[in-house]
């Protein structure tokens, strides 16, 4: 445990208490020049920046990575805010919402809004994340685990088993996976899943058929350039597991402009289960997440976190079969 304290870092730098106390709270009202002194300071002798007195949680700013604030994301992160605003609603908090990029002065946000607690939703940069992380603030993340760091997450590792083993019951022999970059936690453990079905099957995993979606502009061309590198295999695979439906209802739309009937040439499941999924033609199957869930279990963790909350909570997900996969 820390020793370091409040009048130890005024000591340091020369300023008074109440200085420090703002400085490290990121507060209103003092340079930027003075902020940093004290923060380097702080950091320099060690500080808990734990030990930062917190009072009631009045404010919370919800942040989202902008590579999530897209039309293909929208779908999956718009929900888990609407349940973030019912929880904030019933409790009385404010809620404020925040897109940020890496290399956008994330801190200089947070002054803005002068949050008491925040929620990250989605994936953010280490580097991103130890910069919040010494404000000193209350910190839950959704749909994102890193260590340090109390977390919500659907259960991607199920929910990729759970798909996977589908496919292989429905007798489907070449089961290809399309994932998007695996530094993304959710997109990690649930390849992880996809792996462990095939394992416990006894079926060999072969890696011409695991591709990871190549970005190539806002549409669906990173999408079409994977399914066409599957589709031109010696071995073509009879079925495709897709990181979320936003791929596979392109890997879909691109199987029918090439002549294939679905389920009947290629199977194609999705995760997530947007309100897309089951308008398609065919109808998409999927995992099912809870997404309102999310958004409420992150801000019920930041208002009633209690000694013997657990930091990482995992919200339960389910197969949902539809006729893209199976119309038996």
């Amino acid at each position: 445990m820390s020793q370091v304290t409040l009048r130890g870092i005024a000591e340091a730098t020369g300023l008074s208490i109440g200085t420090v106390s703002r400085a490290l709270k990121n507060q209103v009202g003092m340079t930027e020049e003075t902020r940093n002194k004290v923060r380097e300071a702080a950091l320099r002798l060690g500080y808990d920046f734990g030990q930062l007195k917190k009072g009631r949680i009045r404010r919370i700013a919800f942040l989202l990575h902008s590579q999530h604030n897209t039309l293909a994301s929208s779908p999956f992160y718009s929900p888990v805010l609407q349940g973030a605003e019912a929880a904030c609603r019933r409790e009385g908090v404010a809620l404020s919402f925040i897109a940020v990029g890496p290399a956008e002065p994330v801190l200089a946000q947070i002054r803005l809004h002068q949050p008491d607690a925040i929620v990250c939703a989605g994936f953010f940069e280490p580097e991103v994340l130890a910069t919040l992380q010494q404000v000193g603030k209350p910190i839950v993340l959704v749909d994102m685990h890193w260590r340090g760091f109390t977390s919500v997450n659907p259960d991607n590792f199920r929910g990729g088993y759970l798909a996977t083993q589908h496919l292989l019951r429905t007798s489907r022999k070449r089961i290809a996976m399309l994932s998007g970059s695996l530094a993304h936690y959710s997109i990690q453990q649930r390849n992880r899943g996809f792996r462990q079905a095939l394992f416990d099957a006894k079926v060999h995993a072969d890696p011409n058929l695991e591709v990871i979606v190549p970005t190539m502009g806002d549409g669906d061309e990173g999408v079409i350039e994977a399914m066409r590198s599957l589709l031109s295999l010696p071995k073509p695979p009879d079925a495709v597991f897709c990181y979320n439906d936003s791929t596979a209802l392109a890997a879909m739309k691109y199987c029918l402009g090439e002549g294939m009937k679905i389920p009947h040439d290629i199977a194609i499941v999705g995760f997530d289960d947007i309100a897309a999924a089951a308008a398609a033609i065919p109808p998409l199957s999927t995992i099912h997440v809870d997404k309102e869930e999310l958004g409420r279990a992150g801000i019920e963790l930041l208002l009633h976190k209690t000694d013997e909350t657990p930091p990482h909570i995992t919200v339960p997900v389910e197969m949902i079969v539809r006729e893209s996969s199976y119309d038996d």
